[in-house]
């Protein structure tokens, strides 16, 4: 059996990650399995170990950093978030193609750590900041101070999407879940 590919999508908040790694996983024939998270914090209404994320403690999380189970990690008011590297590991193994969406930073630390000849690292860039802005401001949730912030985020992670070894433009929705698929086939 192949190993499946290891396959990053990253961008600004408001680009439509969501929207593609939502519209990929409906292509069965991807073969796509997308990786579940690692956290401390405590699960919500509704949510189910292993499916949402796998809640872990404190303690266990810090084994996993040390153990270098983690491909990346991160900490978010006061909780801790990361990809466990044995899970990824195991899909690929069953030749599963596994889907990370992280950020630039969480890129940065999978790129450190991995051959990066064994990473399909995709950036989602929006048109132009000023269509991100549109995008944002449209969803009507967000402060002005908010979407600033955000904004001023966005231009940081642009800054690095030369990181990538592939840019889609998140112009037209179709266009780029197309252009994502054919970036994971060709590969």
């Amino acid at each position: 059996m192949k190993r499946g590919l290891l396959i990053i999508m990253s961008g600004p908040s408001g680009v439509g990650k969501g929207t593609i790694r939502e519209k990929l996983m409906e292509d069965k024939s991807l073969n796509l399995f997308y990786s579940v998270s690692m956290t401390t914090r405590n699960p919500r209404p509704g949510e189910v170990n292993g499916r949402e994320y796998y809640f872990v403690s404190k303690d266990e999380f810090q084994k996993n950093i040390d153990n270098g189970n983690l491909l990346e990690w991160a900490e978010f008011v006061g909780n801790r978030y990361g990809t466990p590297k044995d899970k990824v590991e195991k899909m690929r193994d069953e030749g599963k193609n596994v889907l990370l969406e992280i950020d630039v930073n969480g890129t940065s630390q999978v790129l450190s750590k991995l051959d990066r000849n064994d990473v399909i690292s995709v950036f989602i860039a929006p048109p132009s900041l000023e269509e991100l802005e549109k995008r944002i401001r449209g969803r009507s949730t967000e402060t002005d101070e908010v979407i600033k912030n955000r904004l001023a985020q966005a231009s940081r992670e642009l800054s690095q999407k030369d990181q990538y070894r592939f840019v889609v433009i998140n112009d037209k929705l179709e266009d780029a879940v197309e252009d994502f698929k054919k970036i994971i086939t060709s590969n």
